[in-house]
């Protein structure tokens, strides 16, 4: 397996489910798109899509912790979700705490409006840079040669 590899970023929510695509090797992630989930339930086919297109070679899902790093009812959904992606694509799948992650895309998403770089904000936008966000906090976290999955 190479050393550096694609990752694919999740912040997931029972309505929505951002999703991000990421590089070992820059340590960089960008927002792709948000799919839509059903009382929690993900699009499957979409995510199927997704995988094919994007191959990546570990997921990575935001983990909605409390503010004390305590779990909440949507952090035990997100694990959940985490399991079955892992068990769906047959991929590593790591959790990562996402907090603060909603307050920091919504702040970027303002300043890049502000700067004349986005239009105004749709139902989910937000998410996608949210799973960004997570997915290069992941990235910046992980050890420069740990071994590739």
């Amino acid at each position: 397996m190479p050393e550096h590899f694609t990752v694919l970023g999740f912040d997931y929510g029972r309505a929505r489910i951002g999703v991000a695509c990421g590089q070992t090797a820059s340590a960089t992630a960008a927002p792709l798109r948000c799919l839509p989930a059903r009382e929690g339930e993900p699009d499957w086919a979409a995510l199927d899509r997704l995988l094919a297109e994007w191959r990546p070679a570990r997921l990575v899902v935001g983990l909605p912790l409390g503010p004390g790093g305590e779990d909440t009812e949507l952090a035990e959904a997100a694990r959940r979700f985490a399991r079955r992606l892992g068990e769906r694509y047959a991929l590593p799948v790591e959790l990562h705490d996402e907090r603060h992650s909603s307050t920091a895309a919504r702040d970027l998403h303002r300043a890049q409006r502000a700067r004349g770089l986005r239009r105004r904000g749709r139902k989910g936008d937000l998410d996608p840079i949210a799973a960004a966000l997570v997915l290069e906090s992941w990235l910046r976290e992980r050890p420069a040669k740990s071994p590739a999955p």
